[in-house]
């Protein structure tokens, strides 16, 4: 049993449109994390270079534009992820199902 499970592994390793799906996953996967990492070395960025910008009240409050920012990094973590879920729970995980059923 443990060698019927194996041989489908190889199997689905092997075949071309597993593999066209690995390179789409990671291509998505890699473009999330680059976009993940400009934002945020953005944000450290204009922190080091630019706090006067970040420093400035929003509406005269005690408020300053760096907070809103800070906060959208931080919220721009979890869209970023929601974006990958969605993506890896209906594309992927659906032509994954379809090349297992067809090997098997």
């Amino acid at each position: 049993m443990a060698s019927d499970a194996a041989a489908l592994i190889d199997r689905i390793k092997r075949d071309p449109e597993f593999l066209a799906l690995e390179r789409r996953r990671a291509r998505f996967a890699w473009t999330l994390a680059a976009t993940m990492a400009a934002i945020y070395f953005g944000f450290i960025l204009a922190v080091a270079f630019a706090p006067g910008l970040l420093a400035r009240p929003i509406a005269g409050g005690a408020t300053t534009i760096g907070i809103p920012l800070g906060i959208g990094v931080i919220l721009a973590a979890f869209v970023l992820t929601g974006l990958y879920v969605r993506r890896a729970n209906t594309d992927f995980d659906l032509v994954t199902q379809r090349i297992i059923e067809r090997l098997q």
